[in-house]
């Protein structure tokens, strides 16, 4: 073969290597874009799987803010949320709201508080050491249970008068049912074989209630406390218009009787927001506590 052959197939096959070199990075070029859009995409999904449940909230707000300006509802009774907004800094701007906010928050914590204390011994007692006598009481606890705290509330100012205990009898009555019901319910609900065992092995009671009936009862507890929690929020309202002169639930009342519109729909926006983020506070304790619940995921 001679030299010029030689050189003509060293230069063809220089060639075929730069034209397949240059076509593997346009194709690892290509796979790294798609890579990369492929990324993204899972990105904005996971993005919107979260946010996928404040979507008919934000479009509520935005018809909120919409209507009454284009008069399709009363701007008189439903003022649009940014002047509810503008309420708020106002108030906030004077120092007034978070005492509000702070009061409110007390009230409600010392009442829940106090029926988690009485709730949930007085639970486990009865659902634990003396079922049969909770079989007794059944019939007058659900009974207790049903009457609205709302309705006895000339009994409470007549008992209590119109201080800060009225206040706090109310969020109580209204917390202590629903805490007390889900523990007798956690502790009957608990697997007797392991009580069986737990006694087989020479438990005595402070052993068994620790490391069975508590954690066996610990989630409906904990159901119990949210139900309470909310419960509590709700009652606030009537709580704070026993002779209260601060409050959420006295800012609500005194912006209706002044008729001072927006500020009643910043109280109550604030109550609902508070009810809501303590139930998201308490189902992440609960999630952090109780490892060992079972989640069942629909797909």
């Amino acid at each position: 073969m001679s030299k010029v052959q030689t050189q003509e197939g060293e230069m063809s096959s220089f060639k075929a290597n730069a034209v397949t070199n240059t076509l593997n990075f346009a194709g690892r070029k290509e796979n790294g874009a798609a890579l990369k859009w492929s990324s993204l995409f899972e990105l904005i999904s996971s993005v919107n799987d979260r946010l996928l449940n404040w979507y008919g909230l934000v479009a509520l707000i935005l018809l909120w803010e919409v209507g009454p300006r284009y008069g399709w509802i009363d701007s008189q009774f439903f003022p649009p949320p940014s002047a509810i907004l503008a309420e708020g800094l106002r108030l906030a701007g004077k120092g007034k709201l978070h005492v509000h906010i702070l009061i409110s928050l007390r009230r409600t914590f010392t009442g829940l508080v106090a029926a988690m204390a009485v709730g949930i011994p007085f639970g486990f007692v009865l659902g634990g050491w003396f079922p049969r006598f909770t079989l007794f009481l059944r019939p007058l606890l659900r009974l207790l249970g049903q009457i609205n705290a709302f309705s006895l509330f000339p009994l409470f100012v007549l008992f209590f008068g119109i201080g800060e205990l009225a206040k706090f009898s109310i969020i109580f009555w209204s917390s202590l049912w629903p805490i007390l019901f889900t523990t007798i319910a956690g502790v009957q609900g608990v697997d007797p074989l392991f009580v069986k065992v737990a006694r087989s092995m020479g438990s005595g009671r402070l052993l068994l209630f620790g490391k069975v009936l508590f954690p066996g009862a610990l989630p409906s507890i904990f159901t119990g406390i949210r139900l309470g929690a909310t419960i509590a929020f709700l009652m606030l309202i009537a709580a704070e218009m026993v002779g209260a002169s601060t409050g959420l639930g006295w800012l609500i009342h005194n912006s209706s009787m002044n008729y001072v519109i927006p500020r009643l729909y910043l109280a109550a926006a604030i109550i609902a927001g508070l009810g809501m983020g303590l139930n998201y506070i308490l189902h992440f304790l609960e999630n952090l506590i109780i490892r060992w619940k079972e989640v069942v995921e629909v797909k």
